[in-house]
């Protein structure tokens, strides 16, 4: 990768007043994501792109994160420049004019996850003439930057609080909170307390090039409250394809998981705990039953279900009338044939569908909750042919004592099915966490027996479910397997590139041959 001659600031003297109480412990630039803080992991992306000076603005925890860049990769290359009382985003970069004004300089909030190519963010703005080049995505609810059709700034609506003017007809799109500037920037900040803003808008009305750059589509997070922590956290789980992170001086008795778990650095779960979507801050201790929560050394947070998914996932929530037929016997409401009856005032329930996972044939499974009960929601698109062997293999399977999630109802018009939720915790998840020789040999064993039984009681009688007896595992299956393997989990999971896809091609035709 192409190293840039830039220097690199990082405003990180704010409060974080609201993700207290974590951060009346640790800095907001300080809160980890899966071991790693988020200032670290967006050093990390920068640092190899820009081979100048790091500088960084003090004031809250200051002593904190003096400490972190002294252990860090790059102490020898970081600058402070400490602010009493805080600058703002303007005077933050006034105040660290004696490293600025030598040359270009990219502007990186600590507080943000984004994932965008930084080396051509870069070379865009050396190459444009721009005093200011900002990066920006295209998010109606944050966008409050008004730009032309060449993508130069001509204004910004409620600066510092992202919040656009609905009254105001524009073309708008939302500054994500990194910048890379020409150190003429600097003149057009006054000196003390001021908002970046300022810069942005008297440079280009002064006829300097002010222009956003769009990175519409690439993931972006701004770490502003706990569910948007939360959310950064879930989405490195998810990126890794885990669900359960534990750092190696994480503490653990016996305990049950379900869904996400996160352990940072020295947390202590108790025996006979039970924890399910939730994160543990450095030095927390837990005992007993905890579910949807953030938890430190002295402090718990409590979060909706909704709130504890990764983003993918809570895009897709969605809301499940429950008189509906599918859902009526199971959550024990009345159906929509006996609400019709009903008086008008007695309005129908409802309930949120949280999407908790995505079938490789392009199914949706959604959990839904009311009155103490839950069950999951499967939704298969309506050209889906497997729709019906799902629900046939599901029958013939409990029927012979293999344990399969219980079918409560099914709506064959619509491609949906109900089945008994069993959580979220895999085999996989399960050994992340300590367990005893005992513990292991004995979930082993089950799992076992449930193969014992697939391949004698239940193959013995396959006769009673021909969708099953007539899907033969051939040629063609074999290889839509491996390709699925490559493509999902080998390049779309790992990010690997397979250097020669065509010989692997042919050594795996050889194969299902």
């Amino acid at each position: 990768m192409r190293s840039y001659p830039l220097d690199v600031f990082l405003p990180a003297a704010g409060f974080g007043e609201r993700l207290r109480p974590a951060t009346n412990h640790l800095p907001k630039p300080l809160l980890p994501i899966l071991g790693t803080p988020i200032i670290e992991s967006i050093l990390g992306k920068l640092a190899a792109v820009c081979d100048g000076t790091i500088g960084i603005n003090l004031h809250w925890k200051a002593d904190l994160l003096r400490a972190w860049a002294a252990a860090s990769p790059w102490h020898e290359r970081i600058v402070f420049f400490p602010e009493d009382p805080i600058l703002g985003t303007g005077g933050a970069l006034k105040n660290a004019e004696s490293l600025l004004s030598r040359r270009a300089f990219i502007v990186h909030n600590s507080d943000i996850l984004l994932d965008i190519d930084f080396a051509r963010l870069v070379a865009e703005h050396l190459a444009s003439g721009n005093v200011a080049t900002l990066a920006c995505h295209r998010l109606p609810h944050l966008s409050n930057v008004v730009i032309d059709d060449r993508g130069q700034v001509l204004d910004v609506e409620n600066p510092g609080a992202s919040k656009p003017d609905p009254t105001h007809v524009a073309d708008k799109v939302a500054y994500t909170g990194i910048a890379v500037y020409s150190p003429e920037i600097l003149s057009f900040l006054p000196s003390g307390v001021s908002h970046a803003t300022v810069a942005w808008v008297a440079a280009s009305k002064a006829g300097r090039r002010v222009r956003a750059f769009d990175v519409t589509g690439a993931y972006w997070n701004d770490v502003g409250d706990p569910a948007t922590y939360a959310r950064g956290v879930l989405d490195a789980l998810r990126e890794r394809g885990e669900t359960v992170y534990r750092s190696a001086t994480a503490r653990c008795g016996r305990l049950e998981i379900d869904g996400y778990v996160v352990l940072e650095s020295r947390t202590e779960v108790r025996d006979g705990s039970r924890l399910r979507n939730c994160i543990l801050l450095p030095g927390a201790v837990v005992s007993g039953s905890h579910e949807n929560r953030i938890i430190g050394p002295d402090y718990t947070i409590s979060l909706s279900e909704a709130n504890m998914q990764p983003a993918l996932h809570a895009a897709e929530k969605k809301r499940v009338a429950l008189s509906d037929p599918l859902f009526a016997s199971h959550f024990g409401t009345p159906s929509a044939n006996a609400r019709a009856a009903a008086p008008a005032s007695d309005s129908p329930l409802w309930s949120d569908a949280i999407l908790i996972g995505l079938g490789g044939s392009d199914r949706r499974y959604f959990r839904v909750q009311h009155g103490g009960r839950t069950a999951v929601l499967m939704e298969c698109r309506p050209e889906d042919p497997d729709f019906e062997r799902h629900l046939a293999y599901t029958e013939f399977f409990a029927r012979h004592a293999v344990p399969v999630p219980a079918m409560f109802s099914s709506d064959s018009a619509g491609k949906r099915a109900l089945f008994e939720d069993l959580g979220d915790a895999s085999l996989y998840a399960y050994l992340k966490l300590p367990r005893d020789t005992a513990s292991i040999e004995s979930v082993y064993r089950a799992v076992m027996q449930s193969l014992v039984t697939i391949h004698t009681s239940a193959t013995d009688r396959v006769l009673e479910c021909p969708l099953l007896k007539t899907r033969i595992f051939d040629y063609d299956y074999f290889r839509w397997e491996t390709t699925y393997f490559l493509d999902r989990f080998v390049v779309g999971l790992r990010k690997l590139q397979v250097a020669s896809r065509p010989a692997v091609d042919a050594a795996l035709q050889r194969l299902a041959q």
